[in-house]
Parts: structure tokens; C-alpha cells; sequence
């Protein structure tokens, strides 16, 4: 059986990360299932955007968390992957709608209303000054869709083993992912996290400590593992047998993924 390809941040090896443009074509691609990580606003909205302040993505000094969702409304998230767009006479008109700043909700709505299932996994980013907040604010709205009990499409990621306990506290049914980035972290982790969690390490990690993947398994946890962008690393997860890819690019994992098959 073939991994489950999701989307990291969207389709983000073409498209500006955590933009709903990059979500769209991810589910045009076909993929699987969407990534993504959440912040909390200054006035509680849970938004798509994966570091603390917003150089990056939206040029400029401010903190998603000191920031209200109006003012992070105001600004451009796409510009800075494809900065000459605008010089482009023949470039198609973008409607700028989908560079916006996209809160989760927007984004779990977009699954539900999908016309085939459509998983997603949420990462829920720490430190963060609002501690707890952040996973009692998400668990609300899966709640409302429903998708705190069993067969949810909704998973849980995180790096921090305590945001992790809260959500089984909050919603013991939904699937939770123990992300892992160091593999001398992995000792002390499988002894603490639960018997159902899954384990999600980092690609690099896997192909730096070969043991590594081997030893998660023989543990009993399947793995989710990120960032996956190439035919290298794909080939070395379906050694390992990962049950989900993460990836930049999904439409080329899945194209790999059919002329394996169809080989």
C-alpha cells in the first residue's frame, strides 16, 4: 500500500507556503491530505503561518502574535515567492484573495466541502506566549466540524511532547504525531509519548542515523515523515514503509508513486 502523500504547507515548492492558493493546487494535484501550522493572533484567530514574525513571508518585523487578524488581513503573502510577477505582462490575473493571510478555519472548511476525503495535519508551533491556548482554540474547532472522534481527517503535530498531552487530553480520539528532529531525542521520546501516537522524523534525520527509522518501526509507531522532495528520499520512506509523505511537492511524489506502481 502506498504512503499518503500530504501537502507541506500546500503545494509550496510552487506557490507561496500557508496561501489558500497553495492549498488549491495541492487538492488539484491530488493529493492526499494537507499540511500546516498554527499561530495564534492577538485576538484569537487560529492562521496558516509558520514563524513567529512575518519577515519572511509578508516583509515585515511584526509578531503573528501581537498582531490582530484584520492587520495581518492587510498584508501581501505571496509576493516574496514570486517577487517579478508583477513586471510580467503575460502573467494571468491572480486574484489576490488567495494570498491573503488564511486562518485555519478557512482551511478546514475548504476539507470539508472537498469532493473526496481529504486529510489534514495541523502543527501547533511552541514556544508561543499563549502556551495552552493554542490547542484548546483548535480542539474547539474540530469540535464543531465534528472531527474530534474517531475516523476524524484531522491529526495533531507538534513538536513539543506537552501540546501534544493537551490535545489527548482535549479529544483523546484524535490522532496525534510526535515530530522529531534529532535522533538523540528519540530514546527519551519512546518512552514518554503514547502507544497510538505516530511519529513523524524529519528526512534528513532518517538518512543521517540509518538506525534510526529501523528502530521507530520495531517500536510499533508508523512514521509521517517531512520534508519529502525527492525520488532519493521517497525511495528510502518506502523502505522504511512510512505510511505519509510530507512534501513540497506533491504532484511529483504521486507521479514517482504511479510509475513505480505501474512498473
Amino acid at each position: 500500500m502506498r504512503p499518503q502523500v500530504v501537502a507541506h504547507r500546500g503545494a509550496s515548492h510552487d506557490n507561496a507556503e500557508h496561501t489558500l492558493r497553495a492549498y488549491v493546487a495541492a487538492l488539484d494535484d491530488g493529493a492526499d491530505g494537507l499540511e500546516c501550522d498554527v499561530r495564534l493572533t492577538a485576538d484569537g484567530h487560529l492562521v496558516c503561518v509558520h514563524d513567529r514574525d512575518l519577515r519572511r513571508t509578508a516583509s515585515t518585523r511584526g509578531l503573528v502574535s501581537t498582531m490582530e487578524l484584520a492587520d495581518l488581513d492587510q498584508l501581501d503573502f505571496s509576493s516574496w515567492k514570486n517577487p517579478w510577477n508583477d513586471l510580467d505582462d503575460e502573467a494571468p490575473v491572480r486574484d489576490e484573495r488567495l494570498d491573503k493571510v488564511l486562518t485555519l478555519r478557512t482551511l478546514l472548511e475548504v476539507v470539508a466541502d472537498y469532493d473526496r476525503r481529504v486529510e489534514i495535519a495541523i502543527e501547533t508551533k511552541h514556544p508561543t506566549r499563549y502556551s495552552g491556548l493554542v490547542e484548546r482554540r483548535l480542539v474547539e474547532q474540530l469540535r464543531h466540524l465534528g472531527w474530534d472522534r474517531i475516523g476524524s481527517p484531522a491529526r495533531v503535530m507538534s513538536f513539543s511532547w506537552t501540546a501534544l498531552q493537551r490535545v489527548e487530553r482535549l479529544a483523546p480520539a484524535v490522532p496525534l504525531v510526535m515530530l522529531l528532529d534529532s535522533a538523540r531525542h528519540w530514546p527519551m521520546l519512546r518512552r514518554m509519548i503514547g502507544p497510538d501516537w505516530l511519529v513523524g522524523p524529519g528526512v534528513e534525520v532518517l538518512t543521517d542515523h540509518p538506525r534510526l527509522g529501523p528502530r521507530i518501526t520495531r517500536s510499533g509507531h508508523d512514521m509521517h515523515v517531512w520534508t519529502v522532495n525527492t525520488q532519493t528520499e521517497l525511495e528510502l520512506c518506502l523502505e522504511l514503509g512510512v505510511k505519509a509523505v510530507i512534501s513540497d511537492r506533491p504532484a511529483y511524489m504521486l507521479d514517482l508513486l504511479e510509475k513505480r506502481e505501474g512498473a
